[in-house]
């Protein structure tokens, strides 16, 4: 059931102690699923309950879960020592967690913790910070597992490029779909069945999907509706293979585009061919946000484009595929090899309902970036 090495899982561990060390902290207390992953292996939905793995300096590692979760993490991962806090009415896990950090000589420790993850809801964060009160030194260390998973080993990029597969994939399937009078419905369920057919998992996120004056949405919403004789289609979306995706967007024209369908597909093709160009090794994520901004700015559209244009991607799990650092105006992060970046180039003119978005995942060298789709960036009309 594992999907990487042991000898990868103990080096991953070994950047995470040496990384501990240099922060001065005696232990991690890991909420995010995505960490337990990419350390362990230990692969489940369970997140959405309090559990935590803790993370010693001298690389000793506990899980504490609920009992649901203990073939769970057998199964999937190279966990030794798993601890089972007991459901119930007066159940109290940040008590179960002080007594496991109290057996394993963490009393008066300094511990990093996860705080900004989906795995920590505000209501343990608040559970735990009282419970561990005065029993030792909390310090926020959200960042320092993510630090580490930004840059891909190329066992990982092979699942990433599994992934890139499984999206081209589901794009073909979705071209082959669409048409007027097609039902989003099937268009939908064509990606899917591309993903799942080819061996996917289920994606970090919903499909975005929408027709009509919804294609200037960048969200996935409720409802479906049959495409128009002269229509557009606004499609975001992510292969998934062993969690890491290789998200893609595109907006389709159905019928015959207008001349500011073209007018927009023309500026997001020259965005993202100058963003592919600006993600080069000690460069910054603010300065590819520059080269998209510079494009858009030059064609008159600043008013019609986000605050962002994408984002790091990995192994992620819900309700979200998006990954950190992120593509802003001044984000200091440098790019270095191995990383795996999705650049999007949305274009939402309300006044005309007009939508145009382009967008690919990429894989960075030391020269360059290799763009992770088998298709081109032309306008595709149905």
């Amino acid at each position: 059931m594992l999907h990487f090495t042991r000898n990868e899982f103990s080096r991953r561990l070994s950047k995470l102690t040496s990384s501990m060390k240099a922060n001065n902290l005696d232990a991690m207390l890991l909420f995010a699923q995505e960490s337990m992953f990419w350390l362990t292996g230990y692969d489940t939905f369970g997140y959405c309950f309090f559990q935590s793995m803790v993370v010693k300096s001298n690389g000793e590692v506990v899980l504490l879960t609920r009992s649901a979760d203990l073939r769970q993490a057998q199964l999937t991962s190279i966990i030794e020592n798993i601890v089972i806090w007991k459901d119930g009415a007066d159940a109290e896990p940040v008590s179960d967690l002080k007594t496991l950090l109290t057996n394993l000589g963490l009393k008066g420790a300094r511990l990093g913790v996860e705080y900004n993850t989906h795995g920590l809801t505000a209501y343990h964060g608040r559970a735990l910070d009282a419970g561990l009160k005065g029993f030792a030194e909390l310090v926020d260390a959200s960042n320092i597992v993510g630090a580490l998973r930004v840059i891909k080993s190329e066992a990982e990029l092979e699942y990433v490029r599994k992934a890139a597969e499984l999206s081209d994939n589901a794009f073909d399937a979705a071209i082959n779909a669409t048409f007027a009078g097609a039902f989003e419905g099937d268009i939908y369920a064509a990606m899917h069945h591309a993903n799942y057919s080819g061996g996917g998992d289920y994606p970090g996120n919903e499909f975005i999907l929408g027709s009509g004056n919804e294609a200037l949405l960048c969200r996935s919403k409720s409802g479906r509706r049959h495409l128009s004789e002269n229509d557009q289609l606004t499609l975001e979306w992510s292969g998934a293979f062993a969690h890491y995706h290789a998200a893609m967007m595109q907006t389709l024209v159905i019928g015959k585009p207008t001349p500011r369908h073209e007018e927009l597909a023309n500026a997001a093709r020259e965005a993202l061919i100058a963003v592919e160009k600006s993600m080069i090794s000690g460069a910054s994520f603010g300065d590819v946000f520059n080269a998209h901004a510079e494009v858009m700015n030059d064609a008159g559209l600043a008013d019609h484009v986000l605050n962002a244009c994408g984002y790091s991607l990995g192994a992620r799990y819900a309700p979200s595929w998006m990954d950190g650092p992120m593509f802003y105006e001044g984000n200091p992060f440098v790019i270095e090899p191995n990383m795996v970046l999705f650049a999007h180039m949305i274009i939402f003119d309300s006044d005309s309902e007009t939508a145009m978005t382009l967008g690919r995942s990429f894989i960075t060298t030391r020269e360059s970036a290799t763009p992770l789709s088998r298709h081109d960036l032309d306008l595709i009309i149905r």
